[in-house]
Parts: C-alpha cells; structure tokens; sequence
C-alpha cells in the first residue's frame, strides 16, 4: 500500500513538499513516479526515479521546479515542488512498479498504464 500526504493551500511562488510512505511491502526494487490530475483533465506524468536512484526524469511542465527523491531505508518517496503555479493545482499521485531494464528509462515508465501500485492521492491547490 502506497499512501501519499502533504498536499494542501499555497500561493503561487510558494513550496510544498509530497511524501509517498510504502507499507507492506518494499520500494527498494520498485522505479517510483509521480502523477497528478487536474479537474477535468486526464491523469498526467509528473517525475519519475530508478530503484536506485540513479536516474531521474521530469515532464518539461515541473522540469526546474519539482526534484524527485527516494529513500529506500524509510521506505517513502518524495516531491519537492517549488515556484508552484496556479496550473499544478491537482491530485498528486504516487506510484509503483518493478524496476525496468536500464534502456527503457524513462519512456517505459511515463505511461500510468505501466504501474502496478497506486497511492490514494494528495489534493495541492496553487491560489494566484
């Protein structure tokens, strides 16, 4: 299980830090993404880490603003996002699936069909 918190209020410009705790059962060979979904719009890529933590990969609309982190040890994946804007006001999904080979990062993991544990979700709401 999977359970994401620390969504919330905050002005544009302003920061917010996601967390995504597993339970249950290991992320250590799992790649971990996040998601997000704005109201009335389609689920979307967000960031994406390795198992190892080697590799990151942003959608170009957080690139420069969001950084992906994990750690294995706690069991918790994270997102920092900075500058927050009113349009990345969403759902904000954490998810899991067993590692990809090295050549398929990322392009195998922006697909939410590709993942096989999901996060409940976490509501960010950017105000202008």
């Amino acid at each position: 299980q999977l359970q994401a918190s620390g969504g919330g209020l905050v002005q544009a410009g302003g920061s917010l830090s996601l967390s995504c705790a597993a339970s249950g059962r290991t992320i250590s060979s799992s790649d971990m993404g996040w998601f997000r979904q704005a109201p009335g719009k389609e689920r979307e890529f967000v960031a994406v880490t390795n198992w190892v933590s080697t590799s990151t990969y942003y959608a170009d609309s957080v690139k420069g603003r969001f950084t992906i982190s994990r750690s294995n040890t706690r069991n918790t994946v994270y997102l920092q996002m900075n500058s927050l804007k009113p349009e990345d006001t969403a759902v904000y999904y954490c998810a899991a699936r067993r590692r990809v080979i090295a050549s398929e990062f990322p392009k195998k993991l922006l697909s939410q069909y590709e993942y096989d544990y999901w996060g409940q979700g976490t509501l960010v709401t950017v105000s202008s």
